[in-house]
């Protein structure tokens, strides 16, 4: 709907514009992460043939420029002969119209009421985070350092600036951040639970004095050139764009006041005269009670025409949207063609994020990342083999993920 009607948290009127990290996480080998990106690769998704071509360093995780990366699948779909773009906020679902519904984050009113009147159920909400990014000059270079935890990286550089504490500076740092003064919530807070996966730092803070130096602040693997020694803490910057003139402070997506933010995070060392192109923030997100709702190929059961992929599904993070957004589309090509629809496979992890979107338990339904929990267990006999090497365990199971991609593949080409 942008330009149209914009949101709190959007800033263009790009299509694929990326809210909230420019992170598609790991590309470590044999990561449930990776497991998903190297399936969508053999499907030949564009966002990930475009990610690749706009990617930053970042060590292990498939980063992105997020300006450039939006830019490229907008030029893609606009040029599309098949393709009409219309530009208006959609505000109703036809009856007798083959549609998807991939809308998220901050779905408009309008269209969530209207999703709600066709699923026949209360809108469920959840509240996502935006970390903040800072000018890449601001940075004191004298203070903060490169490196990548354990030296690893893709290629062997220093992917991350760290900007390092001493004990009296993050005990300094943790009291401010605690006495910050939020962002009021907009609707009330016992109907709005944060995603375990993407708390509020200062919500991580409250849960304890160490809980940031063990969760988004942990130190290990890292040693500060100044001291010769592991800091006491660590806030790690990661490179926004390709032209390496900004930085986003990885994992500190907050909800404070914009100038508690400048006043709180000028106390990490090298920060202390940062200037702050993006505050951090908070928005809604909003998704259907999925297992009680849709079917493994991602249709409404009660309208078979009305697919939902994306957000609005509860899948969680840009890769699992990508993923079930693709499955959507095969899904409804072959809807439309009266084929039948063939499910993926279960035991690839595009298979099993819609698995567990069609059958987690209704009564209690979170947004799910990609992990190897959602995928089935191997055999027993190997599961014995192999109980000592948790690598070789996961290692086996993206083997025969992607052994029965490929079978699928084969067939059904």
């Amino acid at each position: 709907m942008r330009p149209v009607r914009s949101t709190a948290a959007h800033k263009t009127d790009l299509l694929a514009e990326l809210v909230c990290s420019n992170s598609l996480k790991s590309e470590s080998e044999n990561s449930a992460p990776w497991l998903l990106k190297e399936e969508l690769r053999r499907l030949d998704s564009l966002l990930l043939r475009v990610a690749l071509e706009t990617r930053v360093p970042a060590g292990h995780a498939l980063t992105v420029d997020r300006e450039v990366f939006a830019q490229a699948i907008s030029r893609a779909i606009e040029a599309d002969p098949h393709i009409e773009l219309r530009r208006e906020e959609a505000t109703s679902i036809a009856d007798d119209a083959i549609t998807i519904v991939a809308t998220g984050p901050l779905t408009s009113g309008a269209l969530a009421e209207e999703i709600a009147r066709i699923t026949g159920t209360d809108r469920l909400f959840f509240y996502d985070s935006i970390s903040p990014i800072v000018d890449a000059d601001t940075i004191d270079l004298s203070i903060a350092f490169r490196a990548s935890r354990y030296g690893k990286s893709l290629d062997g550089t220093d992917d991350y600036l760290n900007c390092p504490f001493d004990r009296e500076q993050y005990e300094r740092f943790l009291d401010a951040l605690l006495a910050a003064e939020p962002v009021p919530a907009h609707i009330a807070e016992d109907q709005t639970p944060f995603f375990e996966a993407c708390l509020p730092i200062e919500e991580i803070a409250r849960r304890g004095r160490e809980t940031l130096r063990f969760g988004p602040m942990k130190p290990m693997g890292l040693v500060d050139p100044r001291t010769g020694r592991r800091p006491y803490a660590v806030v790690q910057l990661r490179q926004e764009n390709l032209r390496a003139d900004s930085y986003n402070l990885v994992g500190f997506q907050n909800h404070m006041r914009f100038p508690e933010q400048a006043r709180v995070f000028r106390l990490i060392p090298g920060l202390e005269k940062a200037e702050f192109l993006r505050y951090g923030q908070i928005h809604r997100n909003t998704y259907i009670n999925a297992p009680a709702l849709l079917s493994p190929t991602l249709q409404l059961r009660s309208r078979a025409q009305v697919f939902f992929a994306g957000q609005i599904s509860g899948v969680e993070g840009y890769v699992e949207s990508i993923a079930t957004g693709l499955v959507a589309g095969r899904n409804a090509v072959e809807f439309a063609a009266s084929q039948e629809i063939r499910s993926f496979p279960r035991e690839t992890a595009i298979g099993s994020l819609c698995a567990y979107v069609s059958g987690a338990d209704s009564r209690n339904y979170q947004p799910a990342n990609i992990t190897f929990d959602l995928l089935p267990q191997l055999d027993e006999e190997t599961r014995r083999r192999m109980r000592h090497d948790k690598k070789a365990r996961h290692a086996e199971v993206c083997r025969r993920a992607l052994a029965r991609l490929d079978e699928y593949l084969s067939v059904y080409a």
